[in-house]
């Protein structure tokens, strides 16, 4: 792991520049999936399963296959049976490719409503939709699994006869028919919990919710007459998307570009195959591109949510406020497939804290729901939400200010983790200290009904490959090719770590994401992991390009290359300092010596710095109604280094949005035979403009040292604290703890009559 030298002052990290593909995107211009049209292109649709759970007897497609207008009918019959499907795959580990393949269209059973068992491609939607219901699928029901307690249950329906277990970030070990299981463990809690002078012990339920991008799953496919496939899609991760399908349809990678178009939002959501496979299959057997749209409907029934789960804590204090012991059981479904996010999930529930003994069970649970994909920091929000509540029920018994009981127990710098390994450098001393000093904590909030909570969170971050190419050109610009898509302004974040280190501007930087066929691989945009991996990535190309301009300066000046100093965008002759080159000046002496210079750099940092934030909201509760008003929030957190601080704070305040959907309103509803009934955003409650105030975002700059210029990851950690800190305040303003999320309404009623009867 490199330890940087981080400089003391930087020129362009930190400044605010304009992005570059903005203007674009507001005007309408930027090229997102329904954009995309190809001559003679055709329109596919899926035939959905109206069940959760039975096998498929038959089907019959003859009716749609003759249906005018319709050019191709596909059945998981037109898709090879994967001969090696166990492969290594990242930060997900081990995954089952037969599983991901019986995922986008069912082969013997459908594991949950709206699984794809048909598609059809035709001259426009609405005819292949028509066909695609003219489709007689002859169905077993079979009982369906609907929750993480339903499915360990020593009677529970099971879903698979075998599975691999899942290995999301951690290997799991299978422990039931439904569900495999890991341990994590630190010193005596026995010991623990017998030096303790208060325990308690609490359940808590959270239900299924989605990352509700607003730009659903879209994909256009192309088989061309020599066999190499090209698709165009919106995605987190061109290389994920191409190594899927070529495993899902047995075809060398090489056979497969895949060009990642604008993406409309993901959150961890859109770097799986679902209809991509079927468009590419339907353009092979039709002989023309095909274009296939989700409906919202479809989105939020057949693709990846985040994990419903059941908590269950234990925590042990001494009188003093300090920790000493915990126990934590976390049930996470998986959804039909194995591979959730278990091990984040509970892996994060304690680690903020330097707790001395902890004993950590996880359990991946298989239910007949569409397979779960991460959603920002992937696992974290429910085990926060439990462990945060606790945390302020043993504040308030001892009557501890809850700033000043973190402080006493906060993971610091070299404290052991869980995990096994000393904690790198983390800055969650200083960010409890700003809340304390913030004229937010020190104000009145005055009011009946009214009160305030806190909650303060923590999640890893990631590194793993990716790749940058940089070429410079004769007027001194300098293009910038990626692998990572751009979710969040990358694209600029990226150019300006490049033009801190050429020593140019940020606008002499033209940056691209590049196509699986034109640039190296790179994992996908996800786990807040694109400015920092693939900044250092960019750096490290940077430095290339610095070393072969010096190199040209040299031979221009006759001179050892030992003898050139660069010094911020100049080349200097150590033996002459009058003899000097700007960045721009050398740049248009390439070509007559020697030709461009270009550089490629293929990183995969280990230096990741911890995230780590905390969250002050200020709330009144209607007692009539039980409806929530947020009326002041405040979000800290540790950036490192803040590339561009505008973004920084957009990050934190889109997160924490979403985290307070989580924690007001987001949920699926399913009916007793496990058919979703919210499937639209009607229906599913997303925060809207009039049920957030602004969120104001203190960024704080601890410099991780594993970047040259400092960086952490900032974009998942926002979502983890929001709901423990809004049940928090619940507390404070009217005396009610709540174990379940969403706190609805009628939620909050229901236990305000509670305690009143």
């Amino acid at each position: 792991m490199n330890d940087y030298v981080i400089p003391e002052k930087l020129r362009v990290v930190g400044t605010t520049p304009i992005r570059p593909d903005g203007h674009d995107k507001v005007t309408g211009r930027a090229k997102f999936g329904d954009d995309f049209h190809l001559p003679g292109m055709l329109h596919g649709k899926v035939l959905r399963s109206p069940h959760a759970h039975a096998r498929i007897k038959s089907i019959d497609t003859s009716h749609a296959e003759t249906f005018p207008g319709v050019h191709a009918v596909v059945t998981a019959a037109d898709f090879p049976k994967i001969s090696s499907n166990v492969i290594d795959a990242g930060e997900a580990g081990q995954i089952d490719m037969q599983d991901v393949a019986d995922n986008c269209i069912a082969r013997e059973k459908v594991f949950y409503d709206g699984h794809a068992v048909a598609a059809v491609a035709a001259d426009n939607a609405h005819i292949a939709e028509e066909a695609a219901n003219l489709i007689q699928v002859d169905y077993e029901l079979l009982d369906p699994v609907m929750d993480v307690r339903s499915a360990m249950a020593d009677n529970a329906t099971v879903l698979h006869d075998n599975f691999l277990p899942g290995a999301f970030l951690a290997p799991t070990e299978k422990a039931l028919p439904n569900a495999s299981k890991l341990e994590l463990a630190m010193g005596d809690v026995s010991a623990g919990f017998d030096e303790a002078d208060i325990i308690i012990e609490r359940e808590f339920t959270t239900e299924t919710v989605h990352q509700g991008y607003i730009e659903t799953h879209i994909v256009t496919a192309q088989w061309g007459a020599n066999g190499m496939v090209t698709v165009w899609t919106t995605t987190q991760g061109q290389f994920a998307i191409r190594d899927q399908l070529a495993l899902v349809l047995e075809l060398p990678m090489s056979a497969i570009t895949v060009i990642p178009l604008e993406i409309g939002g993901g959150f961890g959501g859109k770097d799986s195959i679902y209809i991509d496979p079927l468009a590419v299959v339907l353009s092979k057997q039709s002989g023309r591109p095909v274009k296939m749209v989700m409906s919202r409907a479809e989105t939020l029934r057949a693709t990846g949510p985040s994990s419903g789960t059941y908590i269950k804590a234990r925590l042990g204090v001494k009188i003093d406020g300090t920790l000493v012991a915990a126990e934590f059981h976390g049930a996470y479904e998986a959804g039909a497939y194995s591979g959730g996010p278990v091990a984040p999930g509970v892996s994060t529930a304690l680690t903020r804290y330097n707790i001395p003994n902890v004993k950590i069970e996880g359990y991946d649970v298989l239910v007949n729901k569409p397979k779960v994909k991460p959603y920002r920091a992937p696992g974290a929000t429910p085990s926060n939400f439990a462990v945060e509540t606790m945390i302020d029920e043993l504040c308030r018994e001892l009557k501890l200010d809850p700033v000043e009981f973190r402080l006493h127990n906060a993971l610091k710098t070299g404290d052991r983790l869980v995990l096994g390994f000393p904690c790198p450098e983390i800055g969650g001393v200083e960010i409890l200290k700003a809340v304390q000093n913030h004229a937010h904590y020190q104000s009145d909030i005055g009011g009946p009904h009214r009160g305030r909570g806190l909650a303060y969170g923590f999640w890893f971050g990631a590194g793993l490959p990716s790749s940058a190419d940089l070429m410079v050109n004769s007027d001194g610009t300098v293009q910038l090719c990626s692998g990572s898509p751009d979710m969040s302004g990358t694209r600029i974040t990226l150019a300006m770590q490049a033009a801190e280190a050429l020593g140019i501007e940020p606008n002499d930087i033209f940056p691209s994401v590049g196509d699986t066929a034109s640039v190296g691989y790179s994992f996908q945009t996800v786990a807040s992991r694109t400015t920092f991996a693939t900044g250092i990535a960019v750096y490290q190309a940077a430095q290339d390009i610095l070393a072969q301009m010096a190199e040209r300066a040299a031979l221009i000046w006759q001179i050892a290359t030992d003898n050139i100093l660069i010094d911020g965008g100049r080349f200097v002759n150590k033996t002459n300092v009058q003899q000097c080159f700007t960045f721009k000046e050398l740049a248009g002496k390439l070509v007559g010596t020697g030709g461009p210079i270009a550089a490629r750099a293929l990183a995969s940092p280990e230096g990741v710095g911890f995230q780590i934030t905390a969250h002050l909201v200020d709330l009144a509760v209607d007692t009539e109604t039980g409806k929530v008003d947020i009326l002041r929030y405040t979000a800290f957190q540790d950036a490192g280094k803040a590339v561009h601080p505008d973004f920084v704070e957009g990050q934190i305040q889109g997160g924490t949005v979403q985290g307070i959907g989580w924690a007001l309103n987001e949920e699926y509803f399913y009916d007793g035979a496990g058919h979703l009934k919210n499937t639209s955003l009607l229906d599913y409650r997303m925060p809207t403009i009039l049920d957030v105030p602004n969120i104001e975002a203190v960024i704080l700059e601890r410099p991780n040292p594993g970047h040259p210029y400092g960086v952490r990851g900032v974009g998942e950690v926002p979502i983890v604290p929001p709901a423990a800190a809004i049940a928090n305040a619940l507390y404070d303003a009217v005396g009610i703890r709540m174990n379940t999320l969403p706190m609805t309404p009628a939620k909050i009623l229901d236990k305000l009559n509670s305690i009143t009867d």
